[in-house]
């Protein structure tokens, strides 16, 4: 009896300090990248080791958020994320409405944030797991409270994936566009934000008729978001 207490007793303490060393390594690591551009991130490496088909190239550069053009900001969050300046990283809305929208659907509808997204991609692995959205709820939470809203959406815009090995708005423009991320116009911007729901599948050049048709969509939600919506992601710092 005394040897199963004993056991039970250092099963806690290694759980307690497994969970505290894990508590700190996120924390800390949210805490660095506040102020340090990612050279690596786990979508990327998942990507390397397994990808959904042969990659011949891969092309990424960071840049600033100044230095990504503001039609290609407000793309994504009008395709993506359109409460993004208001959430706390969660749009319950959202989350609500995709599940009435599953239980009478078979096809799935996601209801995931730029903020999640940009934790998953930094972090996370391709698995569905309730231990994923978990651990991506956790770090979602520390973003949002150590990062202000302008961080958060430009490490979403150079680790984001546009297509096979193309990561990051800076890389997508060059290589679909032949000019710099600053130099996207609103056609160019909402074309890129049209695949990001499966940059594999998706295509951009030339684009194909769901991307185009996406695309027009994107525009409309832009108009009415207006640049209102970036200046209040840009305040919020």
């Amino acid at each position: 009896m005394r040897a199963s207490a004993s056991l039970g007793r250092r099963v806690l303490r290694w759980a307690g300090k497994i969970a505290l060393t894990g508590l700190l390594c996120s924390v800390g690591s949210i805490a660095l990248l506040r102020f340090i551009d990612p050279p690596m991130w786990s979508w990327r490496i998942e990507r390397a080791m397994f990808p959904p088909a042969k990659i011949t190239q891969v092309r990424h550069e960071w840049v600033d958020l100044a230095s990504i053009s503001k039609e290609l900001q407000l793309a994504v969050i009008a395709a993506e994320d359109q409460r993004f300046a208001d959430h706390n990283g969660f749009d319950m809305n959202a989350i609500s409405a995709a599940f009435k929208h599953n239980q009478r659907s078979e096809r799935v509808r996601g209801a995931s944030t730029l903020s999640q997204q940009t934790a998953k991609n930094l972090f996370m692995w391709s698995d569905r797991s309730f231990l994923r959205k978990g651990l991506e709820a956790w770090f979602t939470l520390l973003m949002e409270l150590g990062w202000d809203k302008s961080r958060i959406l430009e490490v979403y815009l150079n680790i984001v994936e546009f297509g096979p090995g193309i990561y990051g708005a800076e890389a997508a423009a060059r290589t679909y566009f032949g000019k710099p991320a600053s130099r996207l116009t609103r056609y160019e911007s909402s074309l890129l934000a049209a695949v990001l729901p499966n940059p594999w599948r998706y295509r951009i050049k030339p684009p194909s008729p769901y991307v185009q048709k996406r695309s027009v969509w994107i525009r409309r939600q832009m108009g009415q978001l207006g640049q209102i919506t970036l200046n209040r992601v840009h305040q919020a710092d």
